[in-house]
């Protein structure tokens, strides 16, 4: 079985820009404007974010993660899985909530809330300037959410974290799963692109079919348990905004 050693709760929001702005602009909002509200909510302890490697072909524009201690000032800030029209009353939080109507297309931003569990980390928990492969993890039919975690975290995370290149891999369980839009989150770090390529695919790729080693045992696995075309996912670069104890 596997083990929670630090408790660590974080909200992982996929988005996708309005329309009629680039994924340049979007970017540059994101950045410039949302960004200095976003790392300063109560309660938020790191803030990290993904951009795509290959925006032409990533399903999504990016992934803003911020994690928190308390998960309820998190439902707090951000809401509760199942509330997507959260409305916090007061300070950042509020700010933030008011912004993403600027450049979010809101209704098609899937989002999860979740508790991370750290599977491996050869980078002593330093994953700033990585290739990261996030995947939004939906089970098959017919299989509770208890069978796919078991089955996730017992029979495939062995597999997955001996994958050739990857140096770090974390897996996020939800917090509440009956309300969850996800029944989990596969998260595995790479230093080098290509090693992540040959791995898992490269955006666009999702038919990816490595030939040699952990990869390919890995790809069989998957169809064991996750409902594949339900599965988004997103290969970036990431890059921290917020660690507790910084401005």
């Amino acid at each position: 079985m596997w083990k929670i050693t630090v408790p660590m709760y974080k909200h992982v929001a996929l988005l996708v820009r309005q329309d009629g702005m680039s994924h340049e602009e979007f970017v540059d909002y994101w950045q410039t404007e949302h960004t200095p509200i976003a790392r300063e909510i109560d309660g938020v302890v790191r803030y990290q974010q993904v951009l795509p490697t290959e925006p032409d072909h990533a399903e999504f524009d990016g992934i803003a993660e911020l994690y928190f201690e308390d998960l309820e000032k998190l439902y707090d800030a951000l809401g509760s899985e199942g509330s997507r029209d959260y409305d916090p009353e007061k300070g950042k939080a509020r700010e933030a909530r008011e912004d993403v109507d600027n450049f979010l297309a809101i209704e098609e931003r899937p989002r999860f809330i979740g508790e991370k569990i750290v599977q491996k980390d050869e980078v002593d928990g330093d994953t700033n300037g990585l290739y990261k492969h996030s995947a939004f993890l939906v089970r098959k039919e017919g299989m509770s959410h208890e069978e796919f975690v078991d089955y996730w975290q017992d029979n495939h995370t062995p597999i997955a974290r001996e994958i050739d290149g990857v140096v770090k891999y974390n897996t996020v369980l939800p917090t509440d799963p009956d309300n969850a839009e996800f029944d989990g989150v596969a998260e595995l770090y790479f230093e080098d692109l290509e090693k992540l390529y040959d791995a898992l695919g490269s955006e666009g790729a999702r038919d990816y079919d490595p030939d040699r080693g952990k990869a390919k045992e890995a790809r069989e696995d998957v169809d064991n348990f996750l409902a594949i075309d339900e599965r988004p996912r997103l290969i970036g670069r990431e890059r921290l905004v917020k660690r507790e104890g910084e401005r």
